[in-house]
């Protein structure tokens, strides 16, 4: 008599597995819009969505650079006073090159804003790992040096773009393809890039592994240096590309430009299920996060339950309510 057992291939069955974790952040936003939708019918409309996830794109550019810090095991206190440092270098850049290049200089400073975002990137790589000070001491003194450079460089006041660049940049906040924002264009784009690196590629599985245990990760091979070096790294090209972006919005920058940004950042990070330990990072969950944000923001201001003055207040909230739930989750 033989006995026929039937096994569930290990493939099909994780094929229906639901990572609860994953899932998260998509259904509080679905959760979120039922309930705006509830209490202000225009909250789902076309424009005032457009408007919100436009205004949550510098977020969550940023956030895509923060999860590959977080998930590596750093934390990065810098990105906002950051982005206004780099926006100021950009605008100055674009301006002097204005009287040569004319409307080039729009590109030739965009280059420029890139070079100066990895650069700040690397110095806070830099410190981080061959100098082994602890991230939130590193990146806070780092803070308070790119706050400021733009304070000294704008001199107190603001650092306008030049009258004649105003139009040809204005595209670049304002303008759309196909109905829709070009900012969100490239934050999704920036995504995509930043989930195919971490999830396909093999820095994104060292940064993983470096993040879950140091150790066993140097015995394993890898780089603790460089990983985090390069994380850092990632991390200063996604600030220059919201500022970037940011550069149309208002025509100038500012000593308070990106003030309290971190605090946003490192928040969608954490809505987005990524472990502020290290050892997982999730891009997709991470842009969900941003937009989280800024509907609650946009929430607040379409009703009258919450004074719109304690967004920030809301937000200190959220990371706090979302680091319990990973704590008491494991």
């Amino acid at each position: 008599m033989t006995t026929t057992t039937h096994t569930i291939p290990i493939g099909r069955e994780r094929e229906f597995d639901i990572s609860w974790t994953d899932a998260g952040p998509f259904l509080a936003l679905a959760v979120l819009l039922a309930v705006g939708f509830v209490i202000n019918p225009d909250f789902l409309s076309t424009t005032n969505l457009s408007n919100v996830i436009t205004r949550s794109a510098f977020i969550a550019i940023i956030a895509v650079g923060a999860t590959f810090v977080i998930s590596s095991g750093g934390l990065d206190l810098s990105v906002g006073s950051m982005a206004a440092f780099i926006t100021g270098i950009t605008i100055m850049s674009m301006n002097m090159m204005t009287p040569t290049l004319g409307p080039w200089s729009i590109a030739a400073g965009m280059g420029i804003a890139i070079f100066a975002g990895v650069a700040c990137g690397l110095f806070n790589g830099l410190i981080v790992t061959v100098g082994k000070i602890e991230p939130f001491i590193a990146t806070l003194g780092t803070m308070g040096i790119f706050r400021a450079l733009i304070t000294y460089m704008s001199d107190g006041g603001t650092i306008p773009i030049d009258r004649a660049l105003r139009e040809a940049y204005r595209p670049v906040y304002f303008g759309t393809v196909g109905g829709i924002p070009i900012p969100i264009l490239i934050s999704i784009a920036v995504a995509a890039i930043g989930s195919l690196i971490l999830y396909k590629m093999k820095y994104g599985r060292k940064c993983a592994a470096v993040g879950a245990n140091e150790d066993v990760a140097r015995y394993s091979g890898i780089s603790i240096v460089r990983t985090r070096t390069i994380a850092y790294a990632i991390q200063g090209a996604c600030v220059a590309i919201a500022a970037i972006c940011y550069v149309p919005r208002l025509g100038a920058a500012t000593p308070t430009t990106g003030v309290l940004w971190e605090l946003q950042v490192i928040t969608a990070v954490v809505i987005g299920g990524t472990a502020l330990r290290g050892g997982k990072g999730h891009i997709w969950g991470t842009v969900a996060g941003a937009v989280i944000l800024e509907l609650i923001a946009n929430l607040m201001v379409l009703s009258d339950f919450v004074s719109e003055y304690l967004v920030a207040a809301v937000q200190g909230a959220i990371i706090i309510i979302a680091m319990l739930i990973q704590r008491f989750s494991r």
